[in-house]
């Protein structure tokens, strides 16, 4: 067998119905669409929900839940993250200049992911109740 020699089965592949071609061929005047009604009219479709009137299911059902337009503006910081930084003192400006926040943040908060070694000091930025003590054990301070 090769690739240009594939077919389908017979029967798979139904032939292109071409209506309006004389009442001859069983698809002319009407052409399957019977007669008056909104889909027997060119370009007689319903909007996608539609109900022919009734309340569409979309407008019955109430409103769900909350998307917060500020929750991408606020991210996480690994406590590892900041283990590798080279200053000692850490605010949103130094997260933004080593490239572990971006450009557009307004606030970010370190969690407990990894483990410090080193003294820190935190300005301006949150910290976890984990990341807070263990910033604590190894000589650091948080000051927001």
């Amino acid at each position: 067998m090769e690739l240009n020699t594939v077919r389908a089965g017979d029967g798979a592949r139904a032939d292109k119905k071409r209506v309006g071609r004389g009442v001859g061929s069983g698809w002319g005047k009407t052409c399957g669409r019977g007669h008056k009604g909104q889909k027997s009219r060119a370009g007689g479709f319903h909007k996608v929900g539609f109900e022919g009137g009734q309340m569409p299911l979309q407008r019955r059902l109430p409103k769900r839940g909350f998307k917060s337009m500020t929750g991408a503006r606020n991210v996480e910081v690994r406590l590892s993250e900041i283990e590798r930084l080279p200053v000692d003192e850490i605010d949103l400006a130094t997260l933004r200049q080593a490239n572990l926040v971006p450009q557009q943040v307004l606030s970010a908060k370190v969690v407990l992911s990894g483990a410090i070694t080193r003294k820190v000091l935190l300005k301006g930025v949150g910290a976890t109740a984990g990341a807070r003590a263990a910033i604590e054990a190894a000589g650091g301070s948080i000051s927001e």
